[in-house]
């Protein structure tokens, strides 16, 4: 069936001619928990105005068309339809379109999913519409640009929980002739665009709350507060936790932010098989139902979810409210979110950390985007939704908030926050482009914003800042003998920008910090540590001579044991260590006090190993060393999954066996020297299991755990730890089916399900890599949350067993891309690549036969869709990289 990409060209085209009022929308779900019942009615009733006498067309994706009604006269479905798209011909200035078809319950996440519970054979329902899949549950204009208001009208069973983005009108009605089903009505909302149109319908439970506050005028504002989980999750939901920070969110937001909040309510949906961490619906924003914690979760966990609750709130503004004209601007929402949740997180809840692990864990996300070859300018060029699906990204979101808060330490925070609520009120449900929000910047600050914006927003890739360090003696300061009572006599920072994209240089405007560090003496026989003895702050100017800028305040000052650029993270760049800096984090990093400049290096570290510059074992060594000092449990987390990747990625094969056992004994006795109970024992355990995945010595370790014969105070073997355990144990041959399936049957859940087939497809048998195999690309029996399992055991074992696979990969490409929807399609070709080949010693990178194959497809596929090829690009790159840094290991 054709998906029928919308492209920018036609959007527009189509915005020219058409503008929307109104959608009602009736959604008849009454035989949903009916296995057999593969489509649903639906019934759209659009509203809209057009240039008299012009055609145009609606977005409709669904099982059938069985009746269109344009103005009064009926339409010939079968001439109008063509499986996506709706012809209309002859319109006046006003309209009526009326549409009823049935549409395809999903179990990709697109559109309306269903999703069966295991634990009590109950259905569930919710929408996913982002960027296009509104179409595939009701007829509509399928662009961001084209608002409109939203009323649904929900039938389904009377036992229900039903709910959309509006505020219902009344209790469920009863439905004359049908006892078992009701009738849902919501009201209607204010203008927005399609994406944003959610229903959610099951047998749900329901907490609710309120909450009352303030706008920044002192006016008054109540709002009514729900959140909603499967009924198997409800002794697990934290209820009370989510809405004391939805109330401190709603709190920060109204002092920063005007107009007020205007959706009419505001509820919380933690649902099944959720391909996002969650979605901003207005009324009824959706979340993954990872973040009902049914095991054991670390604090860093906790504050991720207060982080995407913050991000969601912060989109009721930024997205819902005013919103991007094309995905070209999707930064436009998606950037500032990411920025103001971080910010709101800070701000307004207890957790202390929230920039760290944005320095550490999200901007890790944008500097691996930012060094693929298909990176991009944050304001992206986006011909089509295709493009669109694949623009939710590092760049998007990590490196557009990394940028924003560059954008701050430029303009300042106030003069950020007052362009911010003039934007909101001059494009109050509108739709904008960068120029707009140039604007109210410029207005605000008093400064010129279109230069800095060519720099940051409109060009590509990471600059690169190093140091320039001179002494007294003239040498450069990590020269042996350099320091030791010397002092600076030069300091400079190099700023090296090149846009991959254009090849052109891109030097940048940066506003940041240097840091001085020096160790103390410790107090009464006390641990020295390493701390910040001076600190200033420095404008790098584009057009810097020779891209240098001198620090002159600098000279004079002792030789600190580190000099670091980009203190405090006010910018976005990659971070060369002076030697003398460099060899302080690598003798000393534990005695770093500050945890972000903690942070910092530890990702200096990382750049180092990922770029090939250092063998990864000098970077498992660091984390041997001072991993389990690291404070911010969300930085160990990072750190200790590093380490995993540096020896199974970055280093060459015959080094990979001495190296994992190495770290999984240090692991181990981490693991038993922790403090029972804490979030550090937790991250050792989890290191323990998904290290052991490979190999390396701590089986009988981990046989114990599962076991019980091997117990630990404070460590709770849970749901969660266990099938982590066991999928260890599976994919070195260390666990029979019959005991996964015995697992499984005392674990009726959705994790329970995940976890099992992440076992069962790890185990190293050809037969069980062939299984599936066949479940993923010939059979379509498998959910998202199932075909993402599936994948994640078959990638594991030894990577002999895949090497039959290999043509078969590349062979299945554009089949899986035509017949799978995006979602499953997406999945199924990253997540498949043979990107865990291993350099031979005698082979240089470019030698690898993965690479050579991959190569060979690109060039024999030009016209493949460029959505599929950029996948593919990427993970080549990333194949390319990990090759280059064996190379580098192999060197030592």
């Amino acid at each position: 069936m054709p998906t029928h990409s919308l492209s920018r060209d036609e959007a527009a085209e189509r915005a020219r001619l058409i503008a929307v009022d109104s959608y009602t929308v009736t959604l008849d779900l009454r035989e949903a928990e009916d296995p057999a019942s593969t489509s649903f009615p639906t019934t759209t009733a659009v509203e809209f105005r057009a240039e008299p006498g012009s055609e145009t067309f609606a977005d409709f994706l669904g099982e059938s068309v069985v009746r269109v009604e344009l103005n009064g006269r009926l339409l010939d479905e079968a001439v109008v339809y063509d499986g996506a798209r709706i012809r209309l011909t002859g319109l006046a200035a006003q309209n009526r379109l009326e549409v009823t078809g049935l549409a395809r319950y999903s179990r990709s996440g697109e559109g309306l999913h269903r999703f069966v519970d295991p634990a009590d054979g109950r259905t569930y329902l919710y929408t996913q519409c982002e960027p296009a899949d509104a179409r595939r549950y009701f007829a509509n204009f399928e662009q961001p640009d084209l608002k409109a208001t939203f009323a649904f009208t929900v039938l389904a069973p009377s036992s229900w929980v039903v709910s959309a983005n509006g505020e219902a009108t009344a209790q469920a009605e009863p439905i004359p002739g049908d006892p078992a089903a009701g009738r849902w009505d919501f009201a209607p909302t204010p203008p927005m665009p399609t994406y944003l149109a959610a229903v959610l319908a099951g047998p749900y439970h329901r907490a609710e709350a309120s909450w009352t506050g303030t706008t920044r005028d002192g006016e008054p504002v109540t709002l009514p507060l729900a959140a909603f989980c499967r009924a198997s999750l409800a002794e697990h939901f934290d209820a009370e936790r989510i809405f004391d920070l939805t109330r401190r969110g709603l709190d920060f937001y109204h002092s920063v932010f005007s107009p007020a909040y205007p959706w009419g309510k505001y509820e919380q949906a933690f649902v099944p098989e959720y391909n996002l961490g969650a979605m901003e619906n207005p009324g009824l924003v959706t979340f993954t139902e990872h973040y009902v914690f049914t095991s054991r979760a670390a604090e860093s966990q906790y504050e991720g979810r207060a982080n995407t609750l913050m991000h969601e709130m912060a989109h009721m503004w930024f997205g819902d409210m005013v919103t991007m004209r094309w995905w070209d601007d999707l930064w436009l929402k998606e950037s500032f979110a990411e920025y103001m949740g971080t910010l709101a997180v800070d701000r307004a809840t207890d957790f202390s950390t929230s920039w760290v692990n944005f320095a550490n864990r999200r901007k890790a996300w944008a500097y691996l985007q930012d060094q693929l070859p298909t990176t991009h300018p944050i304001v992206a060029d986006i011909p089509n939704l295709e493009a669109a699906e694949q623009n939710f990204d590092g760049i998007t979101y990590a490196k557009g908030a990394s940028v924003l808060k560059q954008l701050v330490a430029y303009v300042g925070e106030d003069a950020f926050l007052a362009a911010a609520r003039e934007y909101f009120a001059t494009h109050a449900y509108g739709n904008t482009t960068l120029a707009d929000l140039l604007d109210a910047l410029e207005r605000a600050s008093g400064r010129p914003m279109r230069e800095w914006a060519a720099a940051w927003l409109q060009t590509a890739g990471l600059p690169v800042l190093e140091t320039i360090v001179e002494t007294a003696s003239g040498r450069d300061a990590g020269t042996e003998g350099a320091h030791d009572g010397a002092r600076l006599t030069r300091v400079a920072v190099r700023q090296i920008a090149v846009d991959p994209v254009t090849g052109k240089p891109a030097p940048r405007p940066h506003v940041l910090r240097v840091g001085l560090y020096s160790r103390t003496t410790g107090a009464a026989g006390g641990a020295s540590l390493i701390e910040r003895t001076h600190q200033i702050e420095v404008d790098i100017r584009a057009d810097a001579p020779d891209g240098v800028t001198e620090l002159r305040s600098l000279a004079g000052l002792p030789v600190p044991d580190l000099l670091l650029v980009n203190d405090d993270d006010l910018t976005y760049a990659k971070v060369r260590l002076d030697r003398r800096s460099e060899d302080t984090v690598r003798e000393s990093l534990g005695s770093l006090a500050d945890p972000l400049a903690r942070a910092l290096a530890w990702t200096a570290l990382w750049h180092a190993t990922r770029d090939g510059e250092t063998p990864a074992a000098d970077y498992v060594r660091a984390v041997e060393r001072f991993g389990a000092g690291e404070s911010t449990i969300g930085v160990q987390l990072t750190v200790i999954d590093n380490a995993r990747t540096g020896i199974e990625r970055y280093t060459h094969g015959e080094g990979r066996p001495e190296l994992r056992a190495t770290y999984l004994a240090a692991v181990a006795r981490e693991l038993h020297a922790a403090e029972p109970g804490s979030d550090q024992q937790l991250a050792w355990a989890r290191a323990l299991a998904k290290g052991s995945r490979y190999g390396g010595g701590q089986l009988d370790l981990v046989r114990g755990l599962v076991d019980g014969t091997e117990t630990l105070g404070g460590l709770a073997v849970d749901q969660d730890l266990r099938w982590s355990l066991w999928q260890a144990l599976a994919a070195q041959g260390r666990a029979a089916v019959a005991e996964l399936d015995a697992e499984l049957k005392r674990d009726r859940t959705a994790k329970g399900s995940v976890g099992h087939a992440v076992a069962v497809a790890a185990q190293p048998d050809p037969k069980a890599k062939q299984a599936a195999w066949h479940a993923l690309i010939e059979g379509d029996a498998l959910s998202n949350d199932l075909v993402g399992a599936t994948v994640e055991g078959f990638m594991l074992g030894l990577e002999a067993l895949r090497h039959p696979f290999i043509e078969r990969y590349f062979a299945m490409l554009t089949r899986v891309w035509e017949e799978r929807s995006q979602e499953i399609a997406t999945r199924l070709v990253g997540g498949l690549f043979p990107g865990d080949s291993t350099l031979a010693w005698d082979q240089t990178p470019a030698q690898n036969p993965v690479l050579e194959r991959t190569d060979q497809w690109l060039a024999e596929n030009t016209s493949a869709p460029a959505a599929l090829r950029r996948i593919v690009i990427e993970e080549r790159d990333h194949l390319h990289r990990a090759l280059v840094a064996q190379a580098r290991s192999r060197e030592g």
